[in-house]
């Protein structure tokens, strides 16, 4: 991102930092949807089912956007997870929380990514400040 004329540029990349949020968002995600598999173990059916193999995809989607941070794509690659996961609310209701529970997270860290972008181009990043 880019800043307007006469605003200093930070000295550290706030946006770099927050793909370590999101990384770390995401692996939290991860260890939460694998929780998941005694639940489905026990009252899915088994893992060798359908439901078993959905969350055995979530884990390995969500690991795979984590290699995939860099993207400016990835942010609605995990929204579709997201979709994925409360859809899934019928087959599995403990998915279905967890992914409205992440949802609510995320939703959170994408309105903080935009607070920072705005204050990055006004110059209000306490980086940006001129020291006296």
């Amino acid at each position: 991102m880019t800043t307007p004329a006469g605003v200093p540029a930070p000295k550290k990349d706030p946006m770099k930092s927050f793909r370590g949020i999101m990384a770390g968002t995401l692996i939290l995600e991860v260890i939460v949807v694998a929780l998941a598999l005694p639940v489905v173990a026990k009252l899915g059916g088994g893992i060798g089912t359908g439901t078993g193999y959905l969350v055995l995809g979530l884990i390995v989607a969500l690991i795979g956007t984590c290699a995939l941070l860099k993207r400016p794509w990835i942010v609605w690659v995990i929204a579709l997870l997201h979709v994925v996961m409360i859809a899934s609310w019928p087959l599995l209701t403990a998915l279905g929380a967890i992914g409205v529970l992440f949802s609510l997270v995320w939703v959170y860290l994408l309105w903080l990514r935009r607070d920072v972008a705005k204050r990055m181009a006004a110059g209000r990043l306490p980086s940006q400040q001129q020291s006296a």
